[in-house]
């Protein structure tokens, strides 16, 4: 049977390491991106190496988002209004990373597109990293940035950037390419500055025929019975009409975790419930000592909004290809 982990803490900002690489965070959510950023984690039985990273500074809207990671990563982390809080953030940086908000591009989004509300956010970190001058910064978004009808959205995104006198470069990923036992794709943008080595992507570790499987990634937790301290806990909805409500196929990855499910997630391949939200972790690839400082609801939200670490963990590795 799985054991519960007695402790929580996976990284600390305040390790020391040969070369520090100054990390600032936007948009970070519970700490998805970032702790692939510094490693120092398992998932899975596989170490993640920690790198020369350092997160100094990081800021999300969502308190209790906020809460999970000064539980797990550190305290460097700030509540509030990224434009309130802008003019407090260090001067400058070597990386900034962060996942821009994406429900108005998002296939399930109103179709806004860059001009809503929230994915406009995006300019909050044109204007950090116009500041901050990084030699390289990371941004995350939906597959659906991609999309035809978002093409003028991704053209303005780019060209802000580019105006900052970066070259950008962006890709699509599927994490199941890189270990992360889940179909989510998304796009991820690298802009680097005048001078500094191109960024190559990190070549994929897994194919097809190797992803890691819904009954890799969680069969040993069918006995465990719920436990709200390790968040494993499920929702109770009924199979209803709304997005989600897929059963698992156990020798395939799991379906992409959302962040607004409603509590429709994906039922179990085998038992008879719906998956829990430490079972969502495992598909999200944190590991077993991430705990969420929420109830379920908020839990949903905080791993379907995230990064996946092990995704992010290969990125930080290709970037550091920049600081040669």
């Amino acid at each position: 049977m799985t054991s519960i982990p007695a402790t929580s803490k996976t990284c600390s900002s305040g390790s020391k390491t040969k070369q520090k690489i100054r990390v600032i965070s936007l948009f970070s959510g519970c700490g998805g991106m970032d702790l692939g950023f510094v490693g120092g984690f398992e998932f899975l039985g596989k170490k993640y190496a920690k790198t020369p990273y350092q997160i100094v500074w990081a800021n999300d809207f969502n308190e209790a988002a906020c809460r999970t990671y000064v539980r797990n990563i550190g305290k460097h982390v700030h509540h509030g209004d990224i434009w309130k809080l802008i003019d407090d953030m260090p001067s400058e940086a070597d990386v900034v990373i962060g996942g821009f908000p994406c429900q108005d591009i998002s296939v399930n989004g109103k179709g806004a597109g860059v001009d809503g509300k929230r994915s406009g956010l995006y300019r909050a970190m044109v204007e950090v990293v116009s500041r901050t001058k990084p030699k390289v910064f990371v941004a995350e978004n939906v597959k659906g940035l991609l999309m035809k009808h978002n093409a003028k959205s991704l053209e303005r995104v780019l060209t802000d950037f580019k105006a900052l006198g970066y070259e950008v470069t962006f890709q699509l990923y599927h994490a199941a390419d890189y270990g992360v036992p889940q179909t989510r794709e998304r796009v991820i943008i690298v802009g680097t500055r005048p001078g500094v080595p191109k960024f190559v992507p990190p070549k994929p570790t897994h194919t097809k025929d190797t992803y890691i499987t819904a009954r890799a990634a969680i069969d040993d937790l069918s006995d465990v019975p719920e436990n709200e301290d390790f968040n494993h806990v499920w929702s109770r909805a009924n199979k209803s009409a709304e997005q989600g409500n897929r059963k698992l196929i156990a020798e395939r990855p799991g379906y992409t975790i959302r962040a607004e499910c409603h509590g429709n997630i994906q039922f179990h391949y085998e038992l008879p419930r719906r998956i829990s939200m430490r079972e969502a972790a495992r598909f999200q690839s944190f590991p077993d000592n991430f705990i969420f400082d929420a109830k379920l609801r908020e839990t949903e939200r905080q791993v379907g909004n995230a990064v996946p670490p092990v995704l992010a963990w290969h990125v930080a590795q290709a970037v550091k290809g920049c600081f040669k």
